[in-house]
């Protein structure tokens, strides 16, 4: 991970923090930064970085509490990237209206890269990159989903030149396609009027 100030746009700073083996590089700002801190138990002085990653602690780690919860509880213009290094898991979400700029495409060796600068993912993807969904999430483990329709595939659709060559894929949450959910388990009344939707 790489992080600098260079070509930060002072509307929507950036931070880096690194505790507990997670490093998270937050760009943008939360307009609930009060309630997430008294929420999370963080002092006054705790950063939107910080915050993230008492968030992502709280889904790992209180499994299966849903990634999608915690992000909907963030109320502002962000993008942030997080790397569990215990763990090997990568996190990465955006505002739902995109207001802050994240990128992410695959470099020659197939690397995943992420950036907000266009130029320098550019350099280093070629044509293989896109803007980062907004409204989405990313986990290594699961793939990416919206956060606003968790059940939902999100689908990857590629836009192609007049010669055939991708030169761009646009993703759109599919509200046809569910995902496949944990079954529910628990009292009789539960079952008794249980449909399974696949």
């Amino acid at each position: 991970m790489a992080f600098s100030h260079e070509n930060e746009n002072p509307s929507h700073p950036r931070s880096i923090v690194v505790m507990d083996d997670i490093f998270c590089i937050f760009s943008g700002g939360l307009d609930n930064t009060f309630d997430l801190r008294k929420h999370y138990g963080l002092s006054r002085q705790a950063t939107e970085a910080m915050i993230m990653v008492e968030a992502y602690k709280v889904f790992r780690d209180r499994a299966p509490y849903p990634p999608d919860q915690v992000i909907k509880e963030l109320e502002g213009k962000f993008a942030f990237i997080l790397f569990d290094s215990k763990a090997s898991t990568l996190f990465l979400a955006r505002d739902r209206d995109g207001s802050v700029p994240l990128h992410w495409g695959t470099a020659t060796d197939g690397s995943l890269v992420c950036s907000d600068d266009s130029e320098f993912i550019q350099a280093s993807c070629g044509k293989l990159y896109t803007p980062f969904p907004p409204g989405c999430i990313f986990i290594s483990d699961t793939g990416l989903i919206s956060f606003d329709h968790p059940m939902h595939k999100v689908k990857g659709i590629a836009r192609e030149d007049d010669e055939g060559n991708v030169n761009a894929v646009i993703f759109q949450v599919d509200l046809y396609t569910k995902l496949h959910s944990i079954p529910r388990r628990g009292s009789a009344a539960n079952w008794a009027g249980a449909t399974t939707v696949e």
